[in-house]
């Protein structure tokens, strides 16, 4: 993916940096893959703010990805699309029997590429394999935790992990973050990076794009009043507000240097080596 940037000839333009979207070839998605997706403001069932700064933005339809690949056999690609609603690019396939799918585009689909899903599909890229006939140090994206579920991990744009691997019937996926996860060998996954490789480049250059996205501003703790949050209130500007104390959530949750994922998770037991942490 490329980036494009601009003159300044406006302030918003002056660190504007934004996608050239020149691997989209479809404007307009497959109808009958989509649904209508509600907005819930970040509010839940009872109307309570449960994720702030979340509100307004463009109206927008689901595209219903196919994160199981639970149809075998070799299908045709026919487009990359842009997804709203995720960082990654979505590819339309095609299957011999006209069925229609949407999967994650890796890096370096081509419109027209076949693409395979089954035990016996050579390791190249857009196909989705189980971990056990992954030759190791294949990158993979889009990988099952539960065999049949669906994808959980390494969806996001740009991202892969590697098979590291293989022993009593587990892979050992080594992710970016440095952590490594044990998981059935019987977990698909899909071969290849993320596509969209660029995001992470992406500057909006003005408040005005967030807003369509749906991001609402976001004012910091110190800017409150002591009754709005923990860190509020003070002369001027003041580490800390009221008193001295390490940067906390509006409820009071440590912000920083503290733990929160649970201690006994079920899921710890799978997590062979722990995540690099920054030094």
């Amino acid at each position: 993916m490329a980036l494009k940037t601009f003159h300044p000839l406006t302030p918003s333009l002056r660190f504007k940096v934004l996608p050239k979207f020149d691997e989209i070839t479809k404007v307009w998605p497959e109808k009958s893959l989509t649904l209508p997706l509600k907005r819930t403001g970040g509010r839940n069932n009872q109307g309570r703010l449960t994720s702030r700064h979340r509100g307004g933005g463009h109206k927008k339809r689901l595209r219903v990805v196919d994160f199981r690949r639970y149809k075998l056999g070799e299908a045709k690609v026919l487009a990359i699309e842009y997804d709203p609603n995720r960082s990654a690019r979505v590819a339309l396939l095609e299957y011999v029997d006209r069925e229609k799918a949407y999967i994650l585009a890796p890096a370096a689909l081509r419109v027209g590429q076949k693409v395979v899903a089954g035990d016996k599909a050579d390791p190249t890229v857009g196909n989705a394999l189980p971990l056990r006939s992954i030759p190791l140090g294949t990158p993979i994206h889009n990988i099952e935790l539960v065999p049949g579920r669906g994808a959980k991990l390494v969806r996001s744009a740009g991202v892969q992990a590697f098979l590291a691997n293989r022993e009593g019937g587990a892979a050992f996926i080594k992710l970016a973050s440095g952590e490594i996860r044990k998981i059935s060998e019987k977990c698909f996954a899909t071969i290849g990076r993320v596509g969209n490789v660029d995001h992470m480049s992406i500057s909006s250059g003005k408040a005005g794009r967030s807003r369509w996205l749906g991001h609402r501003p976001h004012v910091r703790g110190v800017a409150m009043n002591p009754v709005d949050h923990p860190m509020g209130g003070g002369q001027g500007k003041s580490k800390g507000g009221g008193g001295r104390h390490h940067p906390v959530s509006p409820w009071g949750q440590l912000a920083k240097g503290f733990k929160t994922r649970r201690k006994h998770k079920p899921s710890s037991r799978f997590i062979v080596q722990q995540k690099l942490r920054n030094k």
